[in-house]
């Protein structure tokens, strides 16, 4: 039996024109939707977390500070106080109880002017006889005298004798020599009175008082309830800046040498000094040279004791009132970028760059007129692979 062929004329491929892709249903949509926006979640948190995988580059920085043009003249630093060249500790010349103190600390006085005075009633009673007793001579001494005048006129004449004349010529020698000696008893009881007043040795201004009204003072304590010093006071226009040297350094520091003080109870203020006495002995135990440093100009807030800095100028700079402190950071924290100033200030602990318009140069430092502020932790040393953005950290 012959095999039959199959009939292909049957076979056909059904190409109808509106014909398309089965409908993507609503569950499909929201999965592309939600791959979508976690897609986008992902990229959005690489790059927010990238940094933190990130190791942080190691910086040095520096501070951006308020500083006078004339600390860039400076040349030595040295720390001391405010001493008074003309100080005193006023005692009393006589013993006795405080009967009057007229002035407190702070109160100006002038010299001879009477600052305290003891009780005096002993040595004035003693000036009182002294001048009684003189007063007695004297009026022997008017008796005496014409009775000597008298003995004398009458000798020339030979009416008295010898003996009469020489002792009326005695009486007389004697009542002038008690005389004599009674003005000097009466000097040295006005003496005595004037010891009792405490008088000021100078012009100055009362720093300290020592002793109240009732206390006994002396010129040497005498026991524990005795005082030696009533007032302590000093000349305020002596005032100068006694401070420490190193020996290795001291050759910097010359006479006349223009300086500039700047006290710690007000470091925004300035005043200018000179130096006035290198002191020629040192310090073995310090191995330190003092130095003497005189204010040019000075007000009443400059008070003994006050510690200070003095900054030694290689040149004389201008009155205090005439400058004013400028922004400055050091010119090794100024990156150049085709001719415009740059700096990487530390935010934090990632940076940002800021654009600068620099001043003038003062020796290591630049003026910075505007991009930073005062306290500005900037990059030091900043090179082209540093960028915005980037975590550091501050090297101690």
């Amino acid at each position: 039996m012959a095999a039959t062929e199959p009939d292909l004329s049957k076979l056909r491929i059904q190409r109808d024109e509106g014909s398309t892709s089965p409908p993507v249903g609503p569950k499909r949509k929201r999965l592309y939707l939600f791959g979508a926006a976690a897609l986008v979640v992902l990229i959005a948190l690489f790059i927010v977390l990238r940094g933190s995988f990130t190791p942080a580059a190691t910086v040095e920085t520096t501070r951006a500070s308020l500083v006078y043009p004339s600390q860039a003249n400076a040349v030595l630093t040295a720390s001391g106080y405010v001493v008074a060249q003309r100080k005193a500790a006023i005692a009393s010349k006589a013993t006795g109880r405080l009967v009057h103190l007229g002035f407190e600390e702070g109160d100006r006085v002038r010299k001879g002017e009477i600052i305290g005075r003891i009780e005096s009633a002993d040595v004035e009673a003693a000036l009182a006889q002294a001048k009684a007793t003189l007063d007695l001579y004297k009026a022997e001494l008017h008796d005496a005298q014409r009775s000597y005048e008298r003995a004398k006129t009458l000798y020339a004449n030979q009416l008295v004798s010898q003996a009469e004349y020489d002792a009326a010529k005695a009486r007389f020698d004697r009542v002038t020599a008690s005389i004599a000696a009674g003005e000097a008893a009466v000097r040295a009881a006005e003496v005595q009175v004037e010891n009792t007043f405490i008088r000021a040795p100078f012009d100055g201004t009362i720093l300290t008082k020592n002793a109240d009204v009732g206390e006994v003072v002396a010129p040497f304590a005498a026991g524990a309830s005795s005082r030696v010093a009533v007032v302590t006071i000093a000349d305020m226009n002596s005032l100068e800046v006694e401070a420490d040297v190193s020996e290795s350094n001291i050759e910097r520091v010359s006479p006349d040498q223009p300086c500039e003080i700047v006290l710690d109870a007000y470091p925004d203020h300035r005043y200018r000094g000179v130096v006035n006495k290198i002191v020629p002995t040192a310090d073995r135990a310090k191995a330190t040279v003092m130095t003497k440093v005189r204010f040019i100009e000075r007000d009443s807030r400059v008070l003994p004791e006050m510690s200070a800095k003095v900054l030694f100028l290689s040149k004389t700079t201008k009155s205090a009132g005439d400058e004013s402190p400028k922004l400055m950071i050091v010119a090794s924290a100024v990156l150049m970028e085709d001719g415009k100033a740059a700096a990487f200030v530390v935010k934090g602990d990632v940076l940002e760059e800021v654009a600068l318009q620099l001043g003038e140069r003062f020796g290591d430092n630049v003026e910075i007129r505007s991009g930073l502020s005062p306290n500005d932790i900037v990059v030091l040393k900043p090179t082209d692979r540093l960028e915005s953005g980037v975590k550091v950290r501050v090297k101690e």
